[in-house]
């Protein structure tokens, strides 16, 4: 099985739309999120576009700031702080990369947990690993996808051997808590692991999260495993790509995600999700 995150994205996001209509009835407005882009990254824009027009369908007001490369780290914090006080703002996203001279670390510790829509914050981070999953814990987007995937597969997670290719802050390690959390058993392998094929062929789920392009081949993949492909690589004629390589991987695999098409869209469609948790949380809160 192929699993289109284009199409379940959709759906899901129609359904959000549904519920943000009655936010004004409700709550005398719909959530606010702002998205911070520092610098001329083309992949940068194409995403902070992409998201734009996701906030357009789910029914959100949304602003961004444009910062020209040269921006100040202290600029960009400082937008942070007004942005926190900022009642009206329920979600802040700082779109990375950062250019060099901005620490990303200061960044992320600077947004507000409360508004922490990508799940980033160290205080997010601490509740997710120490299993305290509630409403005020946001989980960060593309392993909320990709959990989302899985689901909607009908793939059973527990008690399956997850192995995890990467281990970032963004997708590695949280995407292994989340297995954990559904009673996986997870390995989480990278650049200096050993006898790796041999790791990656016992994976009756595999979550390629490395950045190198076609890396996963079929030979290193157990028949019937689900695939989880989180690459965004160009292969060698400059065509988009994921970690894995779909023609000889798709044949042995019982779920698999293409790319594009794949994870990319459900991680943006969790980012909507995201920012309404954000705007019930101070909603509720306020009643």
């Amino acid at each position: 099985m192929i699993i289109s995150g284009k199409e379940l994205a959709a759906k899901l996001k129609a359904e959000m739309a549904e519920q943000v209509a009655t936010f004004p009835e409700k709550y005398g407005r719909v959530p606010h999120l702002v998205v911070i882009l520092v610098g001329n990254d083309p992949g940068s824009q194409t995403y902070v576009r992409n998201k734009e027009k996701a906030c357009d369908v789910v029914g959100f007001n949304h602003t961004t700031f444009r910062m020209p490369e040269e921006t100040t780290e202290k600029e960009v914090l400082d937008k942070i702080v007004e942005l926190n006080s900022d009642d009206s703002v329920d979600g802040i996203l700082v779109q990375l990369p950062l250019p060099r001279h901005i620490s990303e670390t200061k960044v992320i510790e600077t947004i507000s947990k409360e508004k922490d829509v990508d799940g980033f914050h160290p205080l997010n981070t601490a509740e997710l690993w120490q299993k305290r999953p509630n409403d005020s814990c946001v989980v960060p987007c593309t392993p909320k996808g990709i959990i989302q995937l899985l689901d909607a597969a009908d793939y059973k997670i527990s008690g399956k051997r997850a192995v995890v290719l990467g281990r970032s802050q963004i997708v590695g390690l949280p995407i292994s808590k989340l297995l954990l959390d559904r009673n996986a058993t997870v390995t989480i392998c990278h650049s200096r692991t050993e006898n790796l094929p041999e790791i990656t062929r016992q994976a009756d789920i595999l979550v390629a999260a490395i950045g190198k392009a076609k890396f996963v081949t079929g030979d290193m993949v157990k028949e019937g495993a689900a695939v989880i492909d989180v690459g965004m690589d160009l292969d060698e004629n400059g065509k988009l790509c994921g970690d894995v390589d779909f023609a000889s991987v798709e044949p042995k695999a019982s779920v698999i995600t293409p790319v594009p098409g794949g994870v990319g869209p459900m991680t943006i469609c969790c980012l909507m999700s995201n920012t309404i948790q954000c705007f019930l949380n101070k909603m509720l809160y306020k009643e």
